[in-house]
């Protein structure tokens, strides 16, 4: 009978070590970091966008850059936590700034890095 207290004590132990091992995935994936492109159309250039989506950023810690094109659109790279990121796109598609007009904005997938690429969000010219 003590043999099987004893086993049963190495077994609680085993599962109260192991315990914390099965949460640090969990607590990982909130932490990982992920990165995409954009490219916004519609009347966005020459009514601050790329000042509104810098600020925007900034307030939501998000890194990365945005830059104007010939094409008369407004491109970039997002880097950020998937709630950061799904944030910056619902702006990127619905708010803007509020002299611009979002007729779309497109997004590559979300790609998961081992740490940002980019110290800050910048305009790039």
């Amino acid at each position: 009978m003590s043999s099987q207290i004893k086993k049963s004590k190495t077994t609680t132990k085993k599962l109260v070590k192991s315990s914390p091992k099965a949460q640090l995935p969990k607590a990982a994936a909130q932490n990982q970091i992920f990165s995409c492109q954009f490219e916004v159309f519609g009347h966005v250039q020459g009514v601050f966008f790329r000042k509104h989506t810098q600020k925007k950023a900034i307030e939501l810690g998000i890194t990365g850059w945005c830059m104007n094109t010939t094409q008369g659109t407004v491109q970039g790279m997002l880097e950020g936590s998937l709630d950061q990121m799904t944030d910056m796109k619902y702006w990127l598609q619905h708010k803007g700034s509020p002299r611009s007009v979002i007729e779309k904005a497109v997004f590559s997938e979300n790609e998961p890095l081992p740490i940002n690429n980019f110290k800050m969000f910048s305009i790039r010219r």
